[in-house]
């Protein structure tokens, strides 16, 4: 058989009627240079004046470069996984590469794509093109940060909204920093290792073979005090006093026995910007007994009815028991 028949993974009835067109002369031969070294960056994260890193997240990322190994980040929506990927690269000068899955994404989707529809019709139409099959190759998003010159930092957002097997079938991509591209007959191997960051929302378990070459962390959910500092990152001219109610609201309301889905950092943020534009007072944020009131612009912090249903029925017995019922 010739070379051109050789093909394992995209073979369809189009693929077929390729071949036919294609003689294997047409099939890339690539003369490869080696790997170059993997190099580190000369400086280590520490947060941005964006981003505020406690320091066991300082220490996750740093020893996920050293150890050369990907960064897996849990932790609740809202608590700023993919914006951790956004400000290692500002922090560190490097390229970003963000890679967001879905639930039909699939690992070759973030190595390459073989167009084998559009190589049939321009062979129907007689374009030169066609006889070069790299014309129909689209890189996917590991392959450009394994082409990139300088070390980049990948970000792989929410893995585990896509199938069981994805991550498992990017354990020896993950591993070797290298894949094959059966169209061409052509191995990539990373220029640079790149910086390669996972979040996960756990809405799945990942396998234990893919756990293995991670470094986890687990980001808890900000303290009074840490969310007092982003706050001030995010409105550095904030009034001190509408900071400390809307924050005795927000915690209440986390701390709500029965809540479907408890208010995150990022509706927080959003919530405080609303009660700066429609100039709600502090006094408005405070009563003696928080959980009988439902918050002012609610729909900032509460995303389903059955939680505003909770706190509408929590309104309704608080004003029963003030009025002596």
């Amino acid at each position: 058989m010739g070379r051109g028949s050789r093909r394992t993974r995209h073979v369809t009835a189009v693929g077929v009627a390729l071949d036919r067109l294609a003689p294997s002369a047409y099939l890339a031969t690539v003369s490869l240079r080696p790997t170059a070294p993997l190099r580190m960056p000369t400086s280590q994260f520490s947060g941005t004046d964006r981003y505020i890193a406690d320091g066991d997240l300082r220490i996750a990322v740093n020893a996920a470069i050293a150890l050369q190994r990907p960064l897996l980040v849990k932790g609740e929506p809202g608590t700023g996984k993919t914006m951790l990927a956004v400000e290692v690269a500002r922090a560190l000068g490097t390229p970003l590469i963000e890679w967001h899955i879905k639930s039909i994404t699939k690992a070759i989707h973030g190595l390459y794509e073989y167009d084998a529809v559009a190589r049939l019709r321009d062979s129907q139409l007689g374009e030169a093109r066609v006889h070069d099959i790299r014309n129909y190759i689209k890189r996917g998003k590991m392959w450009e940060a394994f082409a990139s010159e300088r070390v980049p930092v990948l970000l792989i957002d929410e893995i585990d909204k896509a199938d069981i097997e994805f991550p498992n079938d990017l354990l020896l991509e993950l591993d070797r920093m290298e894949f094959h591209v059966y169209e061409t007959q052509e191995t990539v191997r990373a220029v640079n290792r790149p910086i390669v960051v996972i979040t996960s929302n756990n809405e799945k378990e990942l396998p234990d073979a893919f756990l293995r070459r991670c470094f986890f962390h687990y980001i808890r959910f900000p303290d009074r005090a840490m969310m007092e500092r982003i706050i001030e990152v995010h409105f550095p001219n904030l009034k001190g006093r509408l900071v400390h109610e809307a924050l005795n609201v927000f915690f209440e309301t986390r701390d709500i026995p029965g809540l479907k889905k408890k208010p995150s950092t990022s509706e927080l943020l959003d919530w405080l910007k609303l009660l700066l534009v429609e100039d709600i007072p502090p006094e408005a944020l405070k009563s003696q007994d928080k959980r009988g009131l439902i918050p002012p612009l609610y729909g900032a912090l509460l995303k389903n009815e059955q939680d505003v249903q909770l706190f509408e029925r929590l309104a309704f017995l608080s004003r029963r028991q003030s009025d002596g019922v």
